[in-house]
């Protein structure tokens, strides 16, 4: 009988230590957070200014790149962009007339790196149901970029400031996808090519030019980089006796 006891025992044992072994490990899978996000983004792009008064989704073309997040917390992030945008316009499509009757239309390539502010609506995240979590989140954009571009006769480098709203939707514990509209105002009224500088002889300034672009882009991102979490009853090494 001693020798059953022992050995029920000892199965009971090794079965609470498994037990809580998987527990443990399974809370801090559903806990992990991840400092980056890498991914890249897709869609269409479209010219607003001299030779489009009309429309913010204008003549669409291609638009792609990659994009970078360092997450904050669940509420702030900080993204980095690489992107290319095709843009074109055609005077001829405009209602009114420039001094002249001249008519112009473009192609162009242009080039855009910048950073900006992400401030997500909900708790952006999941498996943090105490926490309030949520994995899909409305989310406001905003921030500074650079472009350069090569049109016909007017090679530019300008500082724009994009701003949009997008959505974003937590598609597994590191997967993410997302929608996102944005504008791009640019500190310069050569996004266009030369002739459509100042058609109407009304010089313009850092405050007063007519050359925006938008994009509306879909977005897929992978996260990485562990938060170092505290251990419950570990000492912080950062606090000072």
């Amino acid at each position: 009988m001693g020798d059953k006891i022992k050995y029920w025992r000892k199965r009971c044992f090794t079965a609470c230590v498994i037990g809580c072994v998987l527990l443990c490990t399974a809370q801090h899978t559903a806990a992990q957070d991840y400092k980056y996000e890498v991914g890249a983004e897709a869609g269409i792009s479209s010219y607003w200014g001299d030779a489009n008064q009309a429309s913010v989704i204008y003549r669409p073309g291609f638009t792609g790149g990659f994009l970078f997040r360092y997450v904050i917390n669940y509420r702030w992030a900080i993204r980095a962009n690489l992107s290319a945008a095709m843009l074109s316009g055609n005077s001829g499509d405009l209602s009114n007339v420039f001094p002249g009757g001249e008519t112009y239309r473009f192609n162009t390539t242009l080039f855009d790196a910048g950073c900006r502010a992400e401030f997500n609506f909900f708790n952006y995240g999941m498996g943090k149901s105490y926490l309030n979590t949520s994995r899909i989140s409305p989310y406001l954009t905003a921030g500074i970029a650079f472009c350069c571009g090569f049109p016909e006769g007017n090679n530019f480098f300008a500082v724009n400031i994009p701003f949009g709203v997008g959505i974003k939707y937590k598609l597994a514990e590191r997967w993410n996808i997302g929608l996102e509209f944005a504008m791009h105002k640019v500190l310069s009224d050569r996004v266009d090519m030369k002739q459509l500088d100042d058609p109407y002889l009304i010089p313009s300034s850092l405050v007063k030019n007519t050359d925006w672009f938008s994009t509306l882009v879909f977005t897929i991102s992978y996260d990485f980089g562990f938060k170092s979490l505290p251990c419950n009853g570990c000492p912080n090494p950062k606090k000072k006796k």
